[in-house]
């Protein structure tokens, strides 16, 4: 194929620094193939080490081995070291309590952080695209997210092993078409993408195709909106955490002065000051909160984060009465994942006593 005719594609290089050993998570599907072939040919211009990584997910039986067949025939003809892994998914999900993806998710950042850990690669490159970012967003808005569940896939997700970098955010699908069509590339086709068990599949095949109708852009503007919601939440860490120093207190009061700790390695808990509280914004006064029992290792959502502020009588004036929550003095709130409120005359406190195994 005349070079002219390549297709190039919009790749964040931004991510990438010379010297670095990256690996390309690779699944064998259109966007991590396209990607592997597009860091391949710009490897050593970008001064990068470049190696796959793919994790067998121990399901789709004959269809996974066959990606990995598929993929092995790639990085032999690319000479890209590829380092593979074996995971019993089903099994990990029925032990944890967590659905297939929740499982599958889990396992393959466990293999890229063995992979970051052990020194073998630096960082670990994966195939997001724009489409995947929209519809991240989409799901993210339809559960009820906050705005940083609404920055959707950040191009940078520092981890203690190394870092996950999404270099192929700034593409389209049909951009990863139209780059593989031009390099006479073929990929794998995953046929649980086709099922509309998943969620995912449900807003790729049919809520979205409907937006697109509304907004032909809606892919980049959602994206748009992503990014937005990343530097808000940026935005406002420092001046979060400045506040939750200056403001929380552990313990509660004691008679006589002074605040008891809890010594129970399965009891967090910290307190607030109502009257301080009052001296915030309302935006403020939800993210300290919020942030508070994050420390504790539970997210709340909006919901929840309202019914805290309605014991507390911190809420919003318009906000209509919750039957489920008490409003006086000396009352308490119970919450998922052993999330506890109480409020006093003085002072909100909040509790988590841990149940089993910590959250992830």
């Amino acid at each position: 194929m005349a070079a002219s005719s390549r297709v190039s594609l919009p790749i964040n290089r931004s991510l990438m620094k010379m010297g670095e050993r990256i690996a390309v998570a690779v699944s064998g599907g259109a966007d991590s193939t396209a990607l592997l072939l597009a860091l391949q040919e710009e490897a050593a211009v970008l001064g990068i080490g470049l190696s796959a990584a793919h994790l067998h997910h121990g399901i789709r039986d004959a269809e996974a081995d066959a990606d990995l067949k598929f993929l092995r025939e790639l990085c032999a003809r690319l000479d890209i070291p590829l380092h593979v892994d074996h995971a019993d998914v089903p099994a990990q999900a029925a032990t944890q309590g967590e659905t297939i993806e929740e499982a599958a998710r889990h396992a393959r950042l466990a293999f890229f952080d063995r992979l970051m850990q052990q020194g073998t690669v630096r960082s670990v490159a994966t195939a997001h695209t724009q489409d995947d970012q929209a519809e991240t967003v989409i799901m993210k808005l339809i559960r009820g997210a906050w705005t940083e569940g609404l920055g959707g896939v950040s191009p940078v997700m520092e981890r203690a092993s190394g870092k996950l970098i999404r270099p192929l955010l700034p593409a389209s699908r049909q951009d990863v078409l139209a780059f593989l069509k031009s390099r006479n590339q073929t990929w794998c086709e995953d046929s649980t993408n086709a099922s509309a068990a998943y969620t995912r599949n449900r807003v790729r095949g049919t809520l979205m195709p409907l937006l697109r109708e509304f907004n032909p852009s809606i892919d980049a503007t959602l994206s748009a909106t992503a990014e937005l919601a990343r530097e808000e939440h940026a935005r406002w860490q420092p001046e979060i955490a400045r506040l939750l120093q200056q403001l929380a207190m552990p313990g509660k009061p004691v008679r006589g002065g002074g605040r008891a700790v809890a010594t129970s390695p399965e009891e967090q808990g910290v307190a607030f000051e109502l009257e301080r509280l009052r001296t915030l914004d309302l935006p403020t006064r939800r993210r300290l909160i919020r942030a508070a029992v994050e420390r504790m290792g539970v997210r709340l959502g909006a919901a929840e984060t309202l019914r805290i502020l309605l014991l507390a009588g911190l809420a919003p004036p318009e906000t209509p009465p919750d039957p489920t929550v008490p409003t006086k003095p000396n009352s308490r709130l119970q919450l998922a994942h052993g999330v506890r409120a109480e409020r006093s005359v003085r002072e909100l406190r909040l509790v988590r006593t841990v149940e089993g195994s910590p959250k992830r």
